[in-house]
């Protein structure tokens, strides 16, 4: 049966913020389920049918880190594929960009309005797309909102326009395109990009970055597409 409201898995183990989040949540047509344990999560995502996970990192059987970490690591599209929204009591940069450097697509610290968790899981939904529904358009480009990707020809169009990227202005934008609207650490687009140790510096992300705005304001990219997260990395919108 097609299903006609997103599945949003929250893992929260304190009553309080768990109520408060599931009754949001419905009440704005979602379909919000609930699991205690980290341990749970996983078996959840990889049953299939989940669009979001919303994901306190004080578990008490695991660290949301490591249930993210999990995920990630999956073989499993589905499963490594799924938005993940961390909760915390802490408002650490240290933790925001752990998080974000193990995959998440957010971050919340508590206290939070449940309003603003759900505008948060609305704004992952409008980003993602379901499993098997890869946007695959005409003459094989993914398409990303106003980007398609060749990946056979390792090119990018930006509305029709190819764009003159070198080697690793294609990775890095590719990096970007694969989660659009998502914060990723210049660690994680080093990962993603470049092979050689030489190029290890956070100040060569910036460099690639800086011409590939460059290339994209040339095109008529304007605004710009690439947000900048001061001491987090740097997200796209597509």
């Amino acid at each position: 049966m097609l299903r006609t409201m997103p599945t949003i898995l929250v893992a929260e183990d304190e009553p309080a913020i768990a109520d408060a989040v599931l009754y949001a949540l419905r009440s704005e047509g979602m379909d919000a389920q609930h699991c205690l344990l980290g341990r749970e999560v996983a078996p959840r995502v990889r049953a299939g049918g989940i669009d979001v996970v919303v994901l306190d990192v004080g578990l008490p059987d695991a660290s949301g880190f490591d249930v993210c970490r999990e995920l990630r690591g999956s073989s499993e599209a589905w499963v490594s594929g799924v938005p993940v929204i961390f909760l915390t009591a802490r408002n650490d940069e240290v933790d925001r960009v752990l998080g974000l450097e193990l995959g998440a697509d957010d971050y919340i610290a508590k206290p939070f309005s449940p309003r603003e968790l759900v505008a948060r899981v609305r704004a992952r939904l409008r980003r993602s797309q379901p499993a098997g529904q890869a946007g695959i358009a005409a003459h094989g480009l993914l398409q990303r909102g106003d980007f398609a990707i060749d990946r056979e020809g390792h090119r990018i169009h930006w509305r029709g326009q190819a764009l003159d990227l070198t080697r690793y202005e294609y990775a890095l934008l590719e990096a970007l395109l694969q989660r659009p609207g998502a914060i990723l650490s210049r660690a994680q687009l080093m990962d993603r990009g470049w092979d050689s140790d030489a190029d290890s510096a956070d100040r060569t992300v910036d460099t690639h970055v800086k011409t590939l705005r460059a290339k994209l304001r040339a095109v008529g990219a304007d605004p710009d597409p690439i947000r900048t997260h001061r001491g987090l990395g740097y997200s796209l919108e597509a």
